[in-house]
């Protein structure tokens, strides 16, 4: 049965490290099956707010809500470079990891969960590669097993940090294929993003940052000339 729509909500929240908030008053709401991407300068704060909305980082000050069953809600596909390549692992184990709130630390993985993995790979183009050590694959096929993972999961809300860096444009525009065919599904989708022809053709709902919200709207107002303007200038004096 399908879940109800869910929706993360924030407000007034401010994220950083040790005390120092890098995101400051963030108020807005990714509303239910919207597809929203998340700019801004590099250091604006994009990966700090997605660490913030999956609750590796408590907020500074503010609130994160999510609805229906929290963070069990939510689908996270972190930053590839943020992933130990050497720890010995194979694919097949690492996508079974998305299955994790399903079958529990200690759980058994049945043949419906296998069924589930080896399906997910396939859909990645991976599944001749169940049985490779992850530190055998290329920047593209590591992007693809965690686009499986991520199938596994089977969230309501897709949240992605830079989802297609590093990776070749053919794999690049796969991805994104199926992250719209996710995204027609019904599910919301949060993506951290650098390519803004890119935003502006497939995300209708953008968040641009600068260590604050600059806009959060519908693409083409945000996207303006005058707010990227003020999220260079806003990043300029920050660093300066």
């Amino acid at each position: 049965m399908r879940r109800a729509p869910v929706a993360v909500a924030l407000r007034n929240a401010a994220f950083g490290w040790h005390g120092h908030a890098v995101l400051r008053g963030v108020c807005g709401r990714f509303e239910p099956g919207t597809m929203t991407a998340v700019v801004g300068p590099n250091g604006a704060g994009k990966s700090t707010l997605i660490k913030g909305i999956m609750g590796v980082l408590r907020p500074l000050s503010g609130t994160v809500a999510i609805g229906g069953a929290g963070r069990a809600e939510l689908a996270w596909l972190p930053q590839a470079a943020e992933l130990d390549r050497a720890f010995p692992a194979k694919v097949l184990d690492l996508v079974a990891m998305g299955a994790w709130r399903r079958v529990g630390a200690w759980g058994r993985y049945g043949d419906d969960e296998l069924d589930r993995c080896m399906h997910a790979l396939e859909t990645v183009g991976l599944a001749d590669m169940a049985g490779r050590g992850i530190d055998t694959l290329s920047g593209g096929q590591m992007q693809r097993m965690l686009f499986a993972r991520m199938l596994v999961q089977d969230a309501p809300v897709l949240v992605l940090d830079e989802p297609f860096t590093a990776v070749d444009s053919d794999t690049a525009d796969a991805l994104m294929a199926l992250l719209c065919d996710l995204h027609g599904q019904g599910r919301s989708v949060i993506a951290v993003l650098h390519d803004l022809d890119l935003v502006r053709a497939r995300f209708p709902r953008t968040l641009l940052l600068s260590g604050a919200v600059v806009a959060w709207g519908e693409t083409g107002t945000v996207l303006s000339d005058t707010h990227l303007s003020t999220a260079r200038q806003w990043h300029a004096r920050a660093f300066a």
